[in-house]
């Protein structure tokens, strides 16, 4: 089954489970949506355990945040049970990701104990031909950012569903985090930026209260119906406005990034050192 086709009988299954009153009809609807959910695990997994070839014994490592991103923490834990890798020291993104960590007997750490990483792998919601991502779609946009900045190599691992020919391209949401203080107001001036003109601002819910963050901030996702014109601009404008604690826009920070598709594994490293 292809890439392309997985992902459409995915955005079917709701339809599909909508409509689809019939016992036999129904029962091959979840078929079909159980299949295409298990092939883009299946291309995750491939992606999660390449990165974890980059992850050597007595390294510092920082751990993200997703389905993805389990993937290699899972992975890690089983090279660490079975003697292959020893001496590791995982840095957690996201409460998330320290509790399976710490349920796989993975050794922990903060950067103010371990402020210097060896690498980091974490998944990404969109990557652009730059290697540039938007990340945070899970919540945990400014850990996963202070974690990675502080590590030597940054291992982005993504299914081919990822790529997008510029950040916003996908029209899901790109994450800000704010601070809760006032945060209708933060949201309408982020709305105004002429930066990221044209962008539909809405604060993201958690049933009927608003979301909050690791951090106790709340965030505010983007929406874009084209592509960001200038990321570098848009990331300036964002972070000048008072409130905005930080977004989802990773510019200048992965230096490879390994996309699992169809046709297997792809390594895509980065032109140039990051910034």
């Amino acid at each position: 089954m292809s890439t392309a086709l997985v992902q459409q009988q995915v955005a079917k299954c709701s339809v599909q489970r909508a409509f689809f009153t019939r016992k036999p009809v129904a029962a091959r609807a979840a078929r079909v949506c159980a299949m295409a959910q298990l092939d883009q695990d299946e291309l995750k997994k491939q992606a999660a355990w390449k990165a974890v070839e980059y992850v050597k014994s007595g390294m510092v490592v920082g751990l993200g945040t997703g389905s993805t991103a389990a993937f290699a923490v899972d992975r890690i834990g089983s090279l660490l049970k079975s003697g292959e890798l020893t001496d590791i020291v995982g840095v957690p993104t996201s409460v998330r990701t320290y509790e399976q960590a710490k349920s796989l007997g993975i050794p922990l750490a903060t950067l103010d104990e371990q402020p210097k990483l060896d690498v980091a792998i974490d998944g990404a919601d969109e990557v652009d031909p730059q290697l540039d991502v938007v990340k945070g779609r899970g919540g945990a946009l400014l850990r996963e950012k202070m974690v990675e900045m502080a590590s030597a190599k940054f291992v982005c691992i993504v299914d081919d569903s990822k790529l997008v020919e510029g950040l916003g391209g996908s029209k899901l949401a790109m994450p800000v985090e704010i601070v809760q203080f006032c945060h209708k107001y933060t949201l309408a001036r982020l709305q105004a930026l002429p930066e990221v003109a044209g962008c539909v601002a809405k604060l993201r819910m958690e049933g009927d209260a608003p979301y909050v963050t690791d951090n106790s901030n709340y965030i505010v996702d983007l929406y874009f119906e084209t592509p960001i014109p200038d990321s570098q601009a848009a990331s300036a404008a964002i972070l000048a406005l008072e409130g905005v604690v930080d977004h989802g826009l990773f510019l200048d920070m992965v230096d490879v990034c390994i996309i699992a598709g169809s046709n297997g594994v792809e390594v895509k490293e980065r032109p140039s050192p990051k910034k």
